[in-house]
């Protein structure tokens, strides 16, 4: 299983993430289908060419079995490596992908030492909220100091979001049984858009064994914990449990694409972003990447022809999905990485391709090669902070690709609460040994809420991936008070979400490093500012 173990690991892994802990076997006896001498392919065909890509298909030996016209590609089966080989070149043919590409969530997990624990660490936590009003008197309220940070905890009084805003949350699942998203979870329209894997098609371990007989977990579990933090961290709601989310009044949909282990396949990611517009969700977050390729380049000299198709095809498949998503009123929202990285100067990658494993090496690639979907037209990508609002050690930057910050956590080492609190699966827990048998966490990571009578688990994390979804939090308040009666409940063009997402961030001038390129209404750390949730709730239209 993918985990996420700590900063300086992460910094030095393919990936570009994090280190990858041992996984953790599952309960369950479903296998993986046996691999066989046919492969099966995404193909991109060019604007108009799918007749001719059809052709190009049946030349190389391969069939065609399915279309996605919306996002322009034909799914194939075809006789491996010269398939791909026999398809390079042709002009019908805009990029050719296995349907096994694999990313990663962006997000870090905090590895401080025992030194370091604090007093309440592997205790159950019962704090004194009397006399606290909103947010405020959530049981866990004093160790959200990203809400403050942004003023959620004072904006939830006065606009904590509606209902009819839905937000969609692309990530490894949602627990949607958690006491502190119940509530705000919309199980109707909730999908899932993987089926485990226990081993890959090369034998290799990818989520261990399955859950379920299906092998396709129900639309409300989440067996990683990373997308149920994301959900929490957008729309908790104010409820006398745990904590509160910066839009605790709006609606979370599940979509999922991430496999239990935080892989996240291509097609998945394609079909997730084409059911959130089709559905009439509002905002979307996306704290992952897409690869094996941390940076997709269309013409690497270095890459073989097979591995240059898959890399055109990331680039084609995720700018049509984002381009219809865009279309049709969805605003896009990513994570910008962890590598400490400009991505506007990008020149050496040493984590590609991170899968099959074993496979990295290193690479010279220049600011043509993206990292999707962070760099994509219509996204806007976040940088993530430290409490003390500085730009987290670990986040990507760059002039081109920031354009806000918000909250991420310092990367831990020092103190869990320096890292981002949000609710946790029990069941994740348990998979990782954080909780004894008793239901007692184990680690300082951990935290269980039990003032309400039944208990809820919460973890700290750090990331971009935290960061994002603060972002997220703020475009709902916003949609919630300037939205119009629409498909799903209500509608706003993202470009003028954006646009007041812009207008409310607080502008934060660059430190005085020579990395930071930019002035202070737009820079490489900050992008455009960091979000305030608090005037998102009270701006004028």
């Amino acid at each position: 299983m993918r985990r996420f173990v700590g900063l300086v690991a992460a910094l030095a892994v393919a990936g570009g993430l994090t280190a990858c802990a041992p996984a953790v076997p599952r309960t369950g006896t479903a296998s993986a289908p046996a691999a066989t001498g046919v492969a099966d392919f995404l193909v991109f065909y060019a604007d108009g060419a799918q007749d001719a890509a059809r052709a190009a298909i049946q030349r190389a030996g391969g069939t065609a079995l399915g279309a996605e016209p919306k996002l322009g590609y034909l799914l194939a089966s075809g006789p491996g490596d010269a398939f791909v080989d026999a398809l390079d070149g042709d002009p019908a043919v805009a990029g050719v992908t296995g349907d096994r590409l694999i990313g990663a969530v962006t997000a870090a997990r905090w590895t401080g030492t025992e030194a370091a624990r604090p007093a309440t660490a592997g205790r159950t936590v019962m704090p004194d909220v009397s006399g606290m009003a909103g947010a405020a008197a959530e049981p866990l309220a004093k160790r959200q100091w990203d809400m403050r940070m942004i003023g959620a905890d004072r904006a939830n009084t006065r606009a904590p979001g509606t209902k009819k805003v839905l937000v969609g949350v692309i990530d490894t699942g949602v627990d949607g049984k958690h006491p502190d998203l119940a509530p705000n979870f919309n199980r109707a329209l909730s999908r899932n858009f993987v089926t485990d894997i226990p081993k890959d098609r090369e034998g290799q371990e990818v989520d261990g064994a399955c859950e379920v007989k299906s092998c396709k977990d129900p639309a409300d579990v989440d067996d990683d914990g990373h997308g149920t933090h994301v959900a929490s961290t957008i729309a908790s709601p104010i409820n006398g449990v745990g904590i509160a989310g910066v839009a605790p009044g709006v609606q979370i949909v599940n979509i999922r694409a991430g496999q239990d282990s935080g892989f996240f396949f291509l097609k998945p990611s394609l079909d997730a972003l084409t059911y959130a517009a089709d559905i009439g969700v509002d905002v979307v977050n996306m704290s992952f990447y897409i690869d094996p390729w941390l940076f997709n380049c269309t013409a690497n000299k270095s890459d073989s022809k097979k591995q240059r198709q898959q890399q055109r095809a990331v680039r084609t498949g995720m700018q049509r999905a984002l381009d219809y998503a865009h279309a049709k009123g969805v605003t896009l929202i990513s994570a910008l990485g962890n590598e400490s990285m400009d991505l506007g100067r990008p020149t050496v990658d040493t984590a590609s391709p991170n899968y099959p494993r074993g496979s990295e090496r290193t690479r010279g690639i220049d600011n043509s090669c993206l990292n999707l979907p962070a760099e994509g037209k219509h996204v806007i990508s976040v940088s993530a902070l430290d409490p003390a609002g500085r730009k987290a050690s670990y986040s990507n930057y760059g002039l081109e690709q920031a354009d806000l910050s918000a909250p991420g956590g310092d990367g831990g080492g020092l103190s869990t609460t320096r890292s981002i609190l949000a609710a946790a699966p029990e069941n994740a827990l348990r998979a990782d040994r954080k909780l004894d048998s008793s239901g007692e966490p184990t680690t300082s990571e951990v935290i269980r809420d039990c003032t309400p009578g039944d208990c809820s688990y919460y973890q700290y994390l750090d990331g971009t991936s935290m960061a994002a979804p603060h972002a997220t939090g703020v475009a709902a308040i916003l949609i919630s008070r300037f939205g119009k009666p629409g498909k799903g409940g209500v509608r706003m063009d993202p470009g003028k979400v954006a646009k007041l997402l812009y207008a409310t961030a607080t502008p934060k001038a660059c430190p005085a490093v020579r990395a930071c390129e930019g002035g202070k209404s737009r820079n490489g750390f900050y992008g455009r500012g960091v979000v305030d949730a608090l005037k998102a709730a009270t701006v004028k239209p």
